[in-house]
């Protein structure tokens, strides 16, 4: 089916091209259109959020046209003066070129016109750039990446002041600065345009977009498919250790819609790069809907690109801020203008979803085009709804078969558990198979570390990616998961990691007092099968809902296993004996242990290891079934580290040593600490005991009883999960009876 709407797609590209010529030379056309441009201008003034943008827009362009052009000569890595130069030229340039076709004032055409012919003058001779890092160097900036942002964008500006300008200066521009630019970032670097990729995304669209406003065929086919017979080499791979070439051989924007998105709209890299990657998506669909709505862009791969806007969204926590799932700088959030541009279109030409209104009210601008308007004025019209985030469960790969990433969500506590059970996620994906983090209320308490990068910050690394990410962000024991004999998972090898995904065991997400998702690890070591349950629980006889946690590891021989937390806050309380060490060492050599400094070292006490610490004003307690031969660490982050890459955060870690072995744990929040009245309340425990009283390979169970006495008995089904199955298990004398893959009894 898939294929055949490809084959679809590209028969009526051809089809169409032969129209396409007459049809390109309304202008402008891509996002802001020739009507678009009429209704904006019988609308101004009587639109607050399209107005105030409008205003503060004009403000900013204004300021910077006073400081007049500059197109330095590039030479400076990411943040630095001439990188970030260009970067605020392609960013004000569609600016200014909208605010010429909505004010009709010629000084913004004569400044987008006079910054283009620099480029022109420049561009002809400008070699390559010098810094060498990328394995596909720019000219304008230091890879061909950010060339292709500045393509986007600079196409936009030029559709808006192509009536604007002359024949002659058109073909100047089209014939020394356009087309070979389009054939630089293409045909000059296949190793970064032909492959599937957020780096070919941006390139397809800006060969696609430069190619709708000149309308030129040969252009826009190379962006929809590729390049022919591009000569990669098979087993070639990109800075970050990924390989270029897909592994179906598919390359161009309609491959970058079709693999990387799930039928639900999840992108495998992530949150962080799926929120890069939208604006190339949502502006070049925009265009080609727009320049060739025969192509009915926006329903290709049953409406995926409109689905990955909800997605994304879902994909955030209370504050709006991304979840950092593989490389994801923390603080990303949906105020960001590619966000901003996704809510818009996506409003526009989807099925004007009105919970869509409430998160463009929440970032408080809109584009200043036809969507933007429409968005505006629904807006004014009070049609906005609240978007709610609800408990949802994202499949992964382009068939839905690969893992996925599950939230579970409390109204009630303001708890958000994020359960990553992906495939590897491309170059930017994490060795941190059936991780997890949790948040309250948009705060972090247990964390993903993130990226080891300072993004445009020249003076760490250029602005890129740090050795540390490597070394430590995408090895294992920098995520809250089990690593086996301090070794992670794939042995941190892309090749093997590339091959495999978790497998959904089941989920349901039905009944919001009692949230579940269950998935399962068979390839991340060998002989070695992790199996990992967690829960959501509102729990009424404590006024408060709580974590539950069942990693399940089974193996053939007796292997270390450690199970980490990162928590934030501080520690108040433990009921286990422990030691400060004096003197730091490193709790390894590699795969990321050689980054944790051992600050304390315990053991268990009891049945149960219990560790509390205080955050943001909030208790938290992690109770967890112990073995009496654990060992117990307090790490932290940042040995090895001489240049201060990485954040001084701290870590729990329970060291076990068995062949099979069951970490049963609770997670829960209770009562507080107020700073001004330097009052505590409510700052111990509401979990007693937590027990497994069986395991084997068809169930494991175990029991939970707080302080009030009220006790519960979970019983997981390891292989039969169908919720139609029936299911009889005796304990401790105790029949129990119940259908489907869980009884919370």
């Amino acid at each position: 089916m898939k294929l055949n709407f490809y084959c679809i797609i590209k028969a009526t590209f051809l089809i169409l091209s032969v129209s396409f010529q007459v049809n390109a030379q309304e202008h402008p056309s891509l996002v802001l259109t020739r009507s678009g441009v009429e209704n904006i201008r019988k609308e101004l003034g009587r639109v607050p959020l399209f107005d105030e943008t409008l205003k503060r827009v004009k403000e900013e362009v204004d300021l910077e046209m006073a400081s007049g052009i500059d197109t330095p000569i590039p030479k400076d890595y990411s943040g630095g003066y001439t990188h970030a130069r260009h970067k605020k030229n392609f960013l004000i340039l569609p600016k200014a070129a909208v605010l010429y076709q909505i004010l009709q004032d010629e000084k913004y055409a004569d400044y987008v016109k006079d910054m283009l012919m620099q480029y022109e003058a420049m561009y002809k001779t400008l070699p390559v750039h010098p810094k060498t890092r990328s394995y596909a160097r720019g000219k304008l900036f230091w890879q061909c990446l950010n060339d292709s942002n500045w393509l986007v964008y600079m196409s936009q500006a030029y559709d808006c002041i192509y009536d604007y300008l002359s024949e002659k200066e058109r073909n100047r521009l089209e014939n020394n600065l356009f087309r070979p630019f389009a054939d630089f970032i293409s045909i000059g670097n296949p190793q970064f345009y032909n492959r599937v990729h957020n780096h070919s995304t941006w390139g397809n669209a800006a060969v696609g977009m430069i190619a709708l406003v000149m309308g030129d065929d040969v252009l826009l086919e190379r962006a929809l498919y590729g390049i022919k017979d591009d000569g990669l080499d098979a087993n070639a791979k990109d800075d970050d250790g990924g390989f270029i070439k897909n592994k179906d051989g598919k390359a161009g924007f309609l491959a970058n819609l079709e693999e990387p998105f799930s039928p639900d709209g999840y992108y495998t890299e992530g949150p962080y790069y799926q929120r890069y990657a939208m604006y190339p998506f949502l502006i070049f669909a925009e265009a080609l809907e727009n320049v060739k709505p025969d192509l009915k862009i926006f329903n290709y791969k049953n409406g995926v690109l409109l689905k990955s806007v909800n997605a994304l969204l879902n994909l955030t926590d209370a504050d709006g801020e991304f979840f950092a799932l593989n490389d994801g700088q923390k603080g990303m959030s949906y105020y960001t203008e590619a966000v901003v541009s996704a809510v818009d279109i996506a409003f526009c030409f989807g099925n004007q979803d009105k919970s869509l209104l409430s998160i463009a009210e929440r970032q408080n601008k809109v584009l200043l085009d036809d969507s933007g308007l429409m968005v505006a004025l629904a807006i004014r019209e009070g049609e906005a709804l609240p978007f709610h985030k609800k408990s949802v469960n994202l499949s992964d790969g382009s068939e839905g078969d690969e893992g996925g990433v599950c939230v579970l969500r409390t109204d009630q506590a303001g708890l958000e558990l994020v359960f990553k059970y992906t495939a590897q996620g491309s170059s930017h994906g994490h060795y941190d198979k059936l991780s997890y983090s949790l948040f309250d209320n948009g705060e972090e308490v247990i964390q993903d570390y993130g990226l080891a990068r300072f993004v445009n910050i020249e003076q760490k690394g250029g602005g890129n990616y740090l050795k540390e990410n490597k070394t430590w962000a995408k090895q294992t024991i920098a995520h809250n998961t089990i690593v086996r004999d301090e070794i992670s998972h794939f042995k941190g090898k892309y090749e093997e990691g590339s091959k495999h995904h978790s497998e959904l065991s089941f989920y349901d997400l039905s009944n919001q007092k009692i949230q579940i998702i269950s998935a399962k690890e068979n390839h991340a070591y060998p002989d070695t099968n992790l199996h990992r349950t967690m829960m959501m629980i509102e729990e009424s006889s404590l006024g408060s809902s709580y974590v539950v946690d069942l990693m399940r590891v089974v193996s053939k021989d007796i292997h270390q296993y450690d199970f980490p937390f990162y928590f934030k806050g501080q520690v108040i309380q433990t009921n286990f004996e422990y030691t400060s060490n004096q003197t730091l060492a490193p709790l390894g050599s590699k795969h990321g242990y050689q980054h944790l400094w051992v600050e304390g070292i315990g053991k268990p006490l009891a049945d149960n290891t219990k560790f509390s610490f205080l955050n943001k004003g909030v208790y938290y307690t992690i109770t967890t079934t112990a073995d009496m031969n654990d060992k117990l660490f307090f790490t932290r982050i940042g040995a090895n580290d001489p240049k201060f890459n990485l954040r001084r955060d701290a870590g729990f870690m329970i060291r076990r040593n068995k062949s099979n072995t069951v970490f049963a744990s609770v997670l829960e929040s209770h009562g507080g600490y107020d700073y001004v009245s330097e009052s505590s309340e409510d700052a111990r425990s509401h979990i007693e005991t937590i027990k497994v009283v069986y395991d084997d390979q068809d169930y494991t169970a175990f029991t939970i009883k707080t302080t009030n006495n009220v006790s519960k008995v979970i019983i997981i089904a390891n292989k039969q999960v169908d919720t139609s199955r029936k299911h009889k298990l005796r304990i401790d004398g105790r029949q129990y009876e119940w259908n489907g893959p869980y009884l919370v009894h």
